[in-house]
């Protein structure tokens, strides 16, 4: 058979396709598709029910089922679709099925409960375990990293403070420091027990951080932290309420609404707790629209129910909206209006009224800037600023030029001294801070990445603007830096080197540099050495542990997707790689959609990743409209940033 689509081929697919996603589209024009990531986020919003005393038992019933289905013929739960054992995940999933009501004798409880034991036992667990244990009562709490509430009087110059933290840790930390200060127990009328996971009593436990030490200041914090916790009686009397009131002040003004604080799970969950610990006997009135946030994470299906970390409406809407734009070729008049409905949709949201944290480290910053989620004001991030400014400048509809003005100012302002953007703050990089005993996740920072620079260039190349030139090429400079020696780049957002290296490709061709770049030749070269035999590429999220590239099974139509639209970006659309990939995504194309099952992308790599369901919809439908297009156009050359 011809590897070549033929004409006819390709516009069946991206009819099919487009179709699909239309339908999926809402009715004021945004969409949205579920967020997926391991057994630690459901297995928590167990233990919060318990916690608070509000059991749900049908729901913690198909949570149990979801749990089940997960695990891995390890005995454990692993952190992505196949993956290798996760201590951490799976006391959280062995302890939430327990709470749950599962007979600790089933085998499947033995099994898991043998692979804890196996692997150092529950007290070996990450930082933020090791809290949902202290919460329950199953740990003391020097099992858990000092973190005084009196960080919240550091001041911005000194080493460590709240503003040196990603958004993402500060949503968890400021509640956290209160629900540390207090040490609450929580109600549980109904004691889980969890002695069997733990290979020492947990009372009997002195040395509860062993690391990883990923360098000296690993042993330095930690000598700090046991000075604290010895300082502890001092620290409980010393600005302690005046503490209180600033972090529990923090909490109210980002609260969100119906979206939650910081619009994430964990923030919400600990900010729930929070009031709880400040208001045992009555409650507080903020923690009803806490429970609502909570229970729009909430996806149930065919018998079973887990919790998002978060929803992705504008990330999901911009996609779909740039997948849309490029099939509307194609010859659908329906696809226009689809496209203007997002536009509207997601200009709505843009954030031009609220200085959100952002303003603390870049005070001269003016607000332009799109959130991920439905509402988070307080941080909208770089990265879907970037891709919904290029969507709504491609419609090319005069009413949105103001805003995309506002967001390039924003995200002009938001570039970090190095050159490149990190996702929600500028300069968040002391690096030093991922070494403290709280950070054993080692994602306590919003650095620069590849991926996110990558978009903003791709956008400001976009518009065209003379002036941005020395910015964009501050941005060059830092890509050029970061690429790795076989040629591609680290994803920070996305699985992994696949995705880094397509944003990074797609920008350095909106930047102008000419294809034969060694920069973008390297990379090029790089991409299709990686091809499958199949057509496809696809990469394993272990890539993330062992540093480098990792095939992953099977070709995910997402990543196959991102490696045509990066070759296409440099001059290959009509690469025989090319042709090879839009025949395995025309054959493994059913009824206008894919199938993916591994995860596609990355929350914290090492720590927590994500499945994006929309991926394996819009993605492949925007490499095959952007295909055909190449095809039909005289110059051959992607005009757009992305």
């Amino acid at each position: 058979m011809n590897a070549n689509l033929s004409p006819q081929e390709l516009s069946e697919a991206i009819s099919a396709a487009s179709d699909t996603l239309s339908r999926r589209q809402n009715a004021d024009g945004h969409w949205v598709f579920e967020l997926e990531a391991d057994a630690t986020i459901p297995a928590e919003y167990v233990f919060l029910e318990h916690y608070m005393d509000r059991v749900s038992p049908e729901r913690q019933r198909k949570i149990g089922e979801y749990l089940l289905r997960i695990q891995g013929d390890h005995g454990g739960w692993p952190m992505f679709t196949d993956g290798e054992f996760n201590l951490s995940a799976s006391v959280k999933a062995y302890a939430a099925l327990k709470a749950i009501g599962h007979d600790p004798a089933a085998p499947y409880m033995e099994r898991a409960r043998q692979a804890i034991l196996d692997h150092g036992g529950a007290e070996r667990a990450n930082v933020f375990t090791r809290i949902q244990l202290a919460l329950m009562g199953a740990i003391p709490w020097r099992g858990v990293p000092s973190m005084p509430v009196q960080i919240m009087h550091l001041p911005k110059w000194f080493f460590f403070n709240i503003w040196a933290m990603s958004y993402w840790a500060r949503t968890c930390v400021t509640p956290l420091l209160v629900i540390q200060a207090l040490r609450p127990s929580g109600h549980f009328p109904q004691k889980i027990e969890l002695r069997e996971i733990f290979k020492t009593p947990p009372e009997e436990i002195r040395d509860w951080i062993r690391g990883p030490y990923r360098s000296r200041w690993g042993h330095v914090f930690k000598l700090i932290d046991g000075a604290l916790k010895l300082a502890e009686p001092v620290l409980s009397v010393v600005a302690r309420d005046s503490a209180i009131r600033k972090a529990a002040t923090f909490v109210e003004e980002r609260l969100n609404g119906e979206d939650g604080l910081g619009a994430i799970y964990p923030a919400m969950a600990y900010s729930l707790m929070m009031y709880d610990a400040m208001s045992p006997a009555q409650g507080h009135p903020n923690m009803a629209v806490i429970w609502e946030a909570i229970d729009l994470l909430i996806v149930e299906k065919e018998g079973e129910v887990y919790c998002q970390p978060c929803v992705s409406p504008v990330w999901d809407t911009c996609l779909s909206g740039h997948a849309m734009i490029e099939a509307a070729s194609n010859g659908d008049p329906g696809v226009s209006a689809k496209v203007d409905a997002a536009c509207d949709w997601l200009l709505a949201r843009q954030i031009t009224d609220v200085r959100g944290d952002w303003a603390e480290i870049r005070p001269d910053a003016v607000p332009g800037g799109w959130a991920f989620q439905y509402r988070n004001d307080h941080y909208p991030d770089v990265d879907d600023t970037a891709v919904v400014g290029m969507l709504l400048h491609r419609n090319g509809n005069p009413k949105y030029t103001t805003a995309i003005e506002r967001a390039r100012r924003w995200i002009i302002g938001m570039q970090s001294r190095n050159g490149g953007w990190g996702a929600f703050d500028a300069d968040n990089d002391r690096e030093y801070l991922n070494n403290i005993p709280f950070a054993d996740h080692g994602a306590l920072l919003d650095p620069p990445t590849a991926d996110v620079t990558a978009r903003c260039i791709s956008f400001l190349s976009q518009l065209g603007h003379a002036d941005d030139r020395h910015v964009i090429e501050r941005g060059i400079a830092y890509l050029r830096g970061d690429q790795k020696p076989d040629g591609s780049w680290f994803g920070r957002w996305g699985t992994n080197y696949i995705y880094g290296t397509w944003s990074v490709l797609c920008a350095l061709n909106a930047a102008g540099l000419d294809h034969t770049d060694p920069t973008i030749a390297r990379a090029a070269d790089w991409l299709l050495s990686i091809q499958r035999a199949d057509g496809g590429w696809g990469e394993d999220e272990r890539s993330y542990d062992q540093n480098g590239y990792v095939e992953n099974k099977e070709s995910l139509p997402s990543q196959t997707a991102w490696a045509m639209l990066a070759l296409m970006a440099v001059g290959h659309a009509g690469h025989p790689a090319v042709e090879r990939a839009a025949r395995y995504l025309k054959e493994n194309q059913k009824e206008g959609e894919w199938e993916e099952r591994s995860f596609n992308a990355v929350g914290f790599p090492r720590v927590f990743y994500l499945k994006y369901h929309g991926y394996r919809l819009f993605f492949p439908l925007f490499a095959l409209s952007r295909l055909q297009n190449l095809r039909r156009s005289n110059s051959k050359e992607v005009a757009s940033g992305f």
